[in-house]
């Protein structure tokens, strides 16, 4: 499921980034294997929601929204997470990089529908 940037979880929370670059090997048996992931992480404890884009490389960008530390670790040491990070390593993956960090403030801009208008006009 992925989640629009509106729908973040309030802070304080943890996140757990992924940048992902496909090798090209096997795509339907790592589109399957991520199907499972997805599955089995929003299963996890902790568990608050996820994003997900596809970079003009073509890499996959995955943020994983957590309440705690705690269950990022334990999503790491999950059995089947553990097998698909394996696989990704022996065939799926030409390259990844995780980034953890703890969230403990947000704020956003939203351009009022008059700002918009007189933008339009210029």
């Amino acid at each position: 499921m992925t989640t629009p940037y509106w729908t973040r979880p309030e802070p304080p929370y943890h996140v757990a980034i992924f940048t992902i670059t496909p090798s090209g090997t096997d795509p339907e048996g790592y589109a399957a294997m991520n199907e499972r992931m997805v599955t089995l992480a929003e299963a996890q404890p902790g568990y608050l929601g996820r994003e997900s884009a596809i970079l003009p490389d073509g890499s996959d960008l995955v943020v994983i929204y957590y309440t705690d530390a705690e269950s990022i670790h334990a999503w790491k040491q999950n059995p089947e997470h553990v097998l698909a990070q394996q696989l990704g390593r022996q065939k799926w993956l030409a390259r990844y990089r995780v980034e953890v960090a703890y969230v403990e403030r947000a704020y956003e801009f939203t351009a009022s529908p008059c700002a918009d208008a007189e933008r339009a006009a210029e």
